[in-house]
This record gives structure tokens, sequence and C-alpha cells, in this order.
């Protein structure tokens, strides 16, 4: 049977999937013969192996890929051996790079240093939080971006072209849709659908052979955004059944736990705030316990979270007020920061310790005065807006 994905790799970087920034910004690297070590990071089967064999097929590089689970530093020393006296010098691939332990990651920064190869990276995880410092300060940082629903949908047409075969039109959203962005498993899930018909993939075909979807499972490409959007003004507001309908909606669609979670998390702090703080930790907890547990249990942790962030009072004075700070500090010369708060500055000893006062005392901490915070006193804000007028009342 017939791989697939080897089948419909691209070899050129005008044939890669998405990432149409990327391809742009290499493109302008290979045609002034300067390529930087990079990392790519980004979700599983969005084309980051694809991408860096693309590179080295233009550049004319040899190729060679390494698992970051089962990396050999042996083996990496005999390749760039082998090209010690060569005028060319190999593209170095580890997959899964941020599996590589601590001492494997400094053994790779002197033949990075010494530019005895070019270096490509991939993973999954983010490379400031699982990447050694050393690793990153000698390598451009790309993040791949999972593929649309318009990039999956060129893929159909090139296997229906290629393979002559016909994909019928629900079948094909189900395809693109039950794949997660992921152009590994939609190639999987058309491999052996076609095993089974090797001229016609239909809903049904592909119904039975992934009977739980990867991800919203809809039949149109932007359906689950569209529920999850109402979802979140049916939290917004407070209306508990509708909202619970929607995240039924979801789920039956076979969205991931976590893609649900993480809107819920955003919700609490950006719509609840400080008007009930214990919302951003129920949403977080629960962000937590779905990736650990899964379905069918995780919907009990989604639906009593719902109802929490439904039944809370609503707030977004946080976000307005960061949203203004930040527009502040982007149109306007930065302040001077006063030299008392300055640990560097010999006037450092005139800061006054609030708890030596007893937790408060009258002191400046801008040039100018400034106010971005504009609490709306409900729920439990009104509390800290108590707190905070009381304690000021006192100390004067």
């Amino acid at each position: 049977m017939t791989n697939l994905s080897l089948t419909f790799r691209p070899k050129t970087l005008d044939e890669v999937l998405g990432q149409e920034n990327l391809v742009e910004i290499f493109k302008k690297f290979i045609q002034i013969s300067k390529l930087p070590h990079s990392i790519f990071f980004g979700p599983a089967g969005c084309g980051k192996t694809s991408f860096a064999r693309a590179i080295a097929y233009e550049y004319k590089l040899d190729f060679y890929e390494f698992d970051g689970g089962n990396f050999k530093l042996e083996e990496l020393r005999k390749i760039l051996n082998n090209y010690e006296n060569s005028l060319y010098k190999p593209l170095i691939f580890i997959d899964e790079v941020h599996r590589l332990s601590k001492t494997q990651q400094e053994m790779l920064l002197i033949p990075l240093e010494n530019q005895k190869c070019l270096f490509i990276g991939a993973s999954t995880e983010n490379p400031y939080f699982t990447l050694t410092s050393g690793i990153r300060s000698r390598s451009m940082l790309f993040e791949f971006k999972g593929l649309e629903y318009k990039d999956l949908e060129k893929l159909t047409i090139k296997v229906q072209e290629k393979l002559q075969c016909k994909i019928d039109d629900d079948a094909k959203d189900f395809l693109i849709t039950s794949s997660a962005n992921d152009a590994r498993s939609f190639l999987n899930l058309c491999e052996f659908a076609l095993a089974l018909d090797s001229t016609h993939i239909t809903l049904e075909t592909l119904k039975k052979l992934r009977a739980n979807v990867l991800s919203d499972g809809t039949s149109s490409k932007d359906t689950h955004y569209r529920l999850a959007s109402s979802m979140i003004k049916s939290l917004r507001g407070s209306d508990v059944d509708a909202s619970l309908y929607y995240l039924a909606r979801l789920i039956d669609g076979g969205e991931s736990a976590d893609f649900i979670a993480r809107r819920l998390v955003i919700f609490a702090s950006e719509d609840i705030s400080n008007a009930n703080p214990q919302a951003l930790n129920l949403a977080t907890s629960t962000l937590i316990a779905v990736k650990n547990i899964g379905y069918p249990e995780a919907r009990i942790i989604l639906a009593q979270c719902v109802v929490f962030l439904a039944s809370s009072p609503k707030s977004n004075s946080s976000y307005l007020a960061i949203n203004e700070a930040l527009n502040y500090v982007q149109n306007n010369p930065a302040l001077k920061i006063l030299p008392y708060l300055d640990n560097n500055n010999p006037q450092r000893k005139n800061y006054l310790y609030p708890h030596d006062f007893g937790g408060w005392v009258k002191q400046r901490y801008l040039e100018k005065d400034l106010k971005f915070y504009h609490s709306k006193g409900i729920g439990f804000e009104a509390q800290l807006d108590l707190w905070l007028n009381d304690m000021k009342k006192v100390k004067k």
C-alpha cells in the first residue's frame, strides 16, 4: 500500500502547504545564500519536517534526519567528520529536539558556533521552555501554524488528481475537519479509505475508520469557531443552559477538550477577572484536568467549569486596563524610573518599604500620574476597592 505521506511530501518551498510568510522568508534566505540555524515549533502535522527537507532540496544540501528521543552524538560527529574538508556542509535536522537532554544540547553548541553544519530543530513544544539559552541564542525561532481548511482543501484536490479517485463533498469536509489541522492525519485517513475502495472515498467509509474525530468533526470549516464563539457569548451573558448547550454541541462534534478548556481560561480572566478570582483558578484546573483525563469523563469537568463561569459575576476591568496601559506605552515616550525604585541607583535607600508602615505608605511610583484601571465594583472587585480605599484613608 502506498504511503501517501511520502507520495505528497513537498519537494520545494512552493509546494509547501500553508506557512506562506515563512516560505517567503526562506526563499529570500536561499536567494542571498544565507541560512540561519533554526528552530521550527508548532503543532504536529503542520509541515515542519517537510519544510526542512524542501530547504535542503532547494539549497542543494545533504539532509540528515535524527529523532531527539534516540539522538546519538557519535553519529553526528561521524557525519560532520565526513564533511571536514568539503566545500559543502550538511543540513542536520533533529525532530522532537525538545527531547534532547541538557548535556546533548550543550554538545551541539560547538558545531553550531563553528558553522560546521546547517542545523534545524523541530518541536511541538515551546522552545523558550524546553531548549537551553545556548541553543536559542544561536538559532532563529520560527513558529509554524496549524494548517487551515483551505490548505487541506488544496491537498484534497491533489489527492483526487494524482490518484484518480473521487472524494464526496461531505467526505471532504469530514476528512479536513476531523484531522485537527494535521496533514499527516489527513493523508493517513485517505490512505486507508482508498485501501477499502481505490476509486471512491465516502463519508460512511471515513466514519468507520475514524469513529472518534480528532478535532471538531463538524460539517463545515468554521462551525467549531462559531460554536465556540456562541458558547463564550452565552457565558458572558450568564445564560447557564445556553452555555451548556453549545458546550454539548462542541463535545458531540468531537472538539478537543483542550481547545474548549483554553477558551474557558481566557474567558475567566477577560470577562470575570477579579469579580470572582476563583474563576481563573477553576478554569486553569479544568485545563490541566482534561489534559490528563480525556473524554468521556472530561465532559463532566468542562460542564462544572462552564456552570461556574456562567454563574459568576462579570467584569472586564483588567482586560480594559492592560489594553489601555499597552496603548499608552506604545504611543508615548518611556517614563523615567524614579531613583529610589531603581536597585542600581544610590538613592534606592530612600525607598519606603510598605511593610515598615503597616502595609501601605504614601509614595510616588511614577513620575506623572496615570490612570488605567477603572474598577466596576462588581463582585469581589468591590471588596478590593473597599480594602484599598480604607487602607489609604487610615494611613493619611
